[in-house]
């Protein structure tokens, strides 16, 4: 299942969309090359879920929270872009905060899978061109068993 975005607007709105499917508990890895538009995602994450910003690229600093501003969860955003493996992941202490947090890790496959049964991967894929995305998603565990049709995904 794939739907196709064309502008960061684009993105900032599926985020927007995907944070009203998000709860407390929930992990979302994020994938996809650098620039694809992945923290833009997560910006329309955090938009939805109403929590304190600015949202960026955490890469340097690995793992921010964001605190809901509207009585909702936090937002645990991670780049684990420049983690070396499970022990750095494990240092994060993420279980710990997991079951009352939407939490959302860019660059984290092959890293979280682990943190939680459940979880929705979200591949971000580029034309040749750069212009275009393809984003596919694939929910993993009962609680993802079916995507939520409010996500368009499949939509063009």
């Amino acid at each position: 299942m794939a739907m196709m975005i064309s502008t960061a607007a684009m993105m900032r709105e599926f985020g927007v969309r995907l944070a009203g499917a998000l709860r407390p508990g929930d992990l979302v890895i994020l994938t996809g090359s650098l620039g694809a538009g992945k923290t833009t995602l997560v910006q329309g994450i955090a938009e939805g879920l109403g929590v304190r910003g600015p949202i960026t690229s955490p890469t340097f600093v690995i793992s921010r929270v964001h605190p809901s501003l509207c009585g909702g969860p936090p937002l645990v955003h991670v780049d684990a872009y420049r983690l070396g493996g499970l022990l750095e992941v494990d240092e994060l202490d993420l279980d710990a905060s997991l079951a009352e947090s939407v939490t959302v890790v860019e660059w984290g496959e092959g890293l979280v899978e682990g943190l939680t049964e459940d979880r929705l991967e979200v591949e971000i894929i580029r034309d040749e061109t750069g212009e275009e995305r393809s984003l596919a998603l694939t929910g993993v565990g009962p609680r993802w068993a079916v995507i939520p049709v409010e996500l368009g995904v499949g939509a063009e």
